[in-house]
């Protein structure tokens, strides 16, 4: 007798997303028909995601502006650069000035919109273990196909995995109590080496982040509060290791949550 895996909120989102093969759509639907409240969000984001088809469908339908091909921008670069050779020899500052803004229309299409909201880089220990921690959620969060590399079922293996990596011990936090299930975990690169990602998410969607990390310098820090645009965290470190809770909410409200973590790195410590 088999027993039908639960459905998820991937499950969900890749419904929404028309990405599922027949027979897994069928069992989504099946799923819906018995849980009206959850059909009702599911068709509400199926309703967002037509009105954002017709309302950017035109516009997606569009040709590239000359202007911003890749063919036209290097053309522009090459004229800019004969003209310069003609004066004098290329400055290595307008070198760098032009690749650098070449670079920002290649990544985004608009250089002005990549750069909103952009601020300093964090200096301290502790921003910077949030900062990465955060980056990693704007990653992988949002991915409804493939967020994890090991799933919760797969713990055991996820824990051994990145213990061996981050050449430490590792336990997986359990957030249970506050609503959130394990989804599972990955590696992630930092400019400090290999991390521990773990993903958790509630019944309404809501996900959040935990990133640990060996840290080389601050190897004990207290609990601090980091605010990265819409992005919240909450760092610490103990005995050499860097702990960084990270969501879509104020640092304030992950901070009941990070002291749950703290308290069961402590309890197994």
């Amino acid at each position: 007798m088999s027993t039908q895996r639960p459905v998820t909120e991937d499950d969900l989102q890749a419904y929404v997303d028309d990405v599922l093969a027949p027979a897994e759509r069928r069992r989504i639907e099946a799923y819906l028909d018995q849980h009206p409240d959850v059909a009702q969000r599911i068709g509400d984001y199926a309703g967002q995601r037509d009105a954002l088809r017709q309302v950017l469908g035109g516009i997606a339908a569009e040709p590239v502006p000359p202007e911003l091909s890749l063919a036209g921008l290097i053309e522009a670069h090459q004229l800019r650069e004969r003209e310069a050779r003609k004066a004098g020899a290329v400055r290595r500052s307008d070198w760098r000035q032009a690749a650098a803004g070449l670079a920002l229309l290649f990544a985004g299409g608009g250089a002005g919109w990549a750069l909103h909201g952009v601020e300093a880089a964090p200096t301290g220990g502790a921003a910077v273990l949030a900062q990465e921690a955060a980056d990693s959620y704007a990653v992988y969060a949002p991915d409804h196909v493939r967020p994890v590399e090991l799933k919760a079922e797969a713990s055991a293996e996820l824990v051994n995995w990145v213990s061996g990596r981050l050449r430490h011990p590792v336990s997986v936090p359990d957030l249970s109590q506050a609503g959130y299930r394990f989804m599972g975990g990955r590696l992630v690169a930092t400019a400090h080496g290999p991390a521990a990602l773990f993903l958790y998410d509630d019944d309404r969607g809501t996900r959040l982040a935990m990133l640990v990390r060996p840290m080389a310098i601050d190897k004990d820090m207290p609990m601090s509060e980091h605010a990265m645009g819409t992005t919240g965290g909450v760092a610490w470190a103990e005995k050499g290791i860097g702990y960084s809770l990270v969501g879509s909410a104020p640092a304030s409200a992950l901070h009941p949550l990070a002291d749950q973590v703290r308290r069961q790195i402590d309890g197994d410590a």
